[in-house]
């Protein structure tokens, strides 16, 4: 299976390019040498957001304002502009929005690949508690919508990202992992897939431009980045040159957390029992016809390990002055100048810090 992917005559269009997920998604297109437009909300954004389009537009990037939500506006934009593929990358908060784009693209009748907003886990198989289990049952509803219209679809599985996982951060792969002490999940067995940003990218465009992931669900489980969190506590302690002390979350206080009902906290913390608990990215096998594996897929491409990803972070401890890294209702940790570990300024030990994990999406 190692089919070289042509890229589309017409043009991409990124819908929530400016987050997460999928600025690596929009400059992974630009890269490709593609025609990649960006549909961004109308109106002032956050000084983030504005950098982040800024920065997609100097590269290339068509910058479209608009909604999904405007299905006339949508339809003039997909006819206009010659899309032929879609890809959708928003934020859990608009999920159902997406009903909108799918009417618009089936009107249209002119799009050659859709891929929704998945980036995570098979929804179709995984099955969190409350209030993770509210968005799977929106994802899904996306899903059959899209078959019912007849779309060519692509559903991106890709598992964890490669960082540190905290129950705050949807994403924590803008912060460093733990200087102080490792929150570990259960007994740190359960193993999880975890793969870098810009390869989620990489690998999303490769697909779209790819006849055998047409109406199929895209793993991935790059085999050089399955590890359970002991492992990825013993790595960062060598990245360090450092043991730090590990902390016992357990499966009751993800449940308790969940329970909590703060979004989105709280979804993040179902997920995280889903993972590092019920083992729900390596308890099933790709037994289906819609099942396709990404290594198998490109078996000459590479993905980034997790080491390297770490040695990423690790660089920005010795080369920063002060780096800020991640810690729940404490002080932060502040590194000062490089030169020891008389250097970290500690948090109070005594206040309370409960991390949890969250997948891509």
């Amino acid at each position: 299976m190692s089919a070289e992917p042509v890229a589309p005559a017409g043009g991409t269009l990124i819908v929530g390019s400016t987050g997460f997920i999928g600025r690596f998604v929009a400059e992974a297109s630009l890269d490709s040498g593609r025609s990649t437009f960006v549909l961004v909300r109308s109106g002032p954004a956050s000084p983030t957001k504005a950098h982040a389009i800024a920065s997609l537009k100097e590269k290339g990037a068509i910058v479209i304002p608009g909604s999904i939500t405007d299905g006339e506006f949508m339809e003039k934009v997909l006819k206009e502009h010659e899309i032929e593929v879609v890809i959708s990358a928003v934020g859990g908060e608009s999920i159902l929005d997406q009903l909108a784009l799918i009417h618009a693209i089936k009107t249209v009748g002119t799009v050659k690949r859709f891929l929704p907003s998945e980036f995570g886990h098979d929804i179709d198989r995984a099955d969190p508690v409350e209030p993770g289990l509210t968005m799977y049952k929106q994802k899904r509803q996306v899903r059959r919508a899209i078959e019912g219209a007849g779309i060519p679809y692509t559903y991106i599985c890709c598992n964890s990202i490669a960082a540190w996982p905290y129950h705050d951060d949807t994403h924590p792969a803008d912060v460093l992992p733990p200087l102080d002490c490792f929150h570990i999940y259960g007994d740190g067995s359960v193993k999880a897939y975890f793969v870098a940003g810009t390869d989620i990218g990489k690998f999303t465009i490769k697909c779209n431009d790819d006849d055998r992931t047409i109406n199929k669900s895209v793993h991935f489980q790059p085999q050089s980045n399955l590890l359970n969190m002991n492992q990825l506590a013993s790595l960062w302690e060598k990245k360090l040159g450092r043991t730090l002390p590990r902390v016992t979350v357990t499966e009751d206080d993800l449940l308790v957390a969940a329970k909590e009902m703060l979004i989105p906290e709280s979804i993040v913390a179902s997920l995280t029992h889903d993972i590092f608990i019920k083992g729900c990215q390596i308890n099933y096998t790709l037994d289906r016809d819609t099942d396709v594996e990404v290594t198998s897929l490109y078996p000459e491409a590479s993905f980034r390990t997790i080491e390297e990803c770490f040695n990423d972070f690790i660089d920005k401890v010795v080369d920063s002055p002060v780096v800020v890294a991640k810690k729940v209702d404490s002080p932060v940790v502040v590194i000062g100048e490089p030169g020891g570990d008389d250097n970290i300024v500690m948090p109070n030990p005594g206040a309370k810090a409960l991390a949890i994990t969250a997948t891509c999406a």
